[in-house]
């Protein structure tokens, strides 16, 4: 399913064919840093992402496995990009609604912020 997204400035636009069966919520403490809360992501094919304007976008070296893209004018969050493997994961935030996607679970609950509950009966895993 196509999407549309960018950041909050309009200096970074792109597309590209979601999988909807990897809707994803990550609590991990790196996600909550970055994200101010957890991250919500959609996985998508490296190679089918498509830009159509990327002049803000810019990358941080989160880990020695993934890097972060984000919009270096406004901030936005935008991307979870792994070093190894053909997908990344694209924040569900930065999608023009309405997507039609939905969450499908959530991973690192066992980091996951004492301020609030998962009570929405999805998959949790500690991972």
């Amino acid at each position: 399913m196509m999407e549309k997204g960018g950041c909050l400035c309009g200096a970074v636009a792109f597309e590209f064919d979601a999988d909807p069966d990897r809707v994803i919520a990550c609590h991990c403490r790196q996600c909550r840093r970055q994200s101010g809360h957890y991250f919500s992501a959609v996985s998508a094919s490296k190679a089918g992402l498509r830009f159509g304007r990327d002049d803000g976008l810019k990358w941080y070296r989160a880990s020695d496995i993934a890097r972060r893209g984000f919009c270096g004018t406004c901030g936005s969050t935008l991307f979870w990009w792994p070093d190894e493997g053909p997908v990344t994961m694209v924040a569900m935030g930065s999608l023009e609604a309405p997507t039609g996607l939905r969450l499908g679970g959530h991973y690192w609950v066992n980091a996951k912020g004492d301020y609030y509950d998962i009570a929405d009966g999805l998959p949790q895993e500690d991972r």
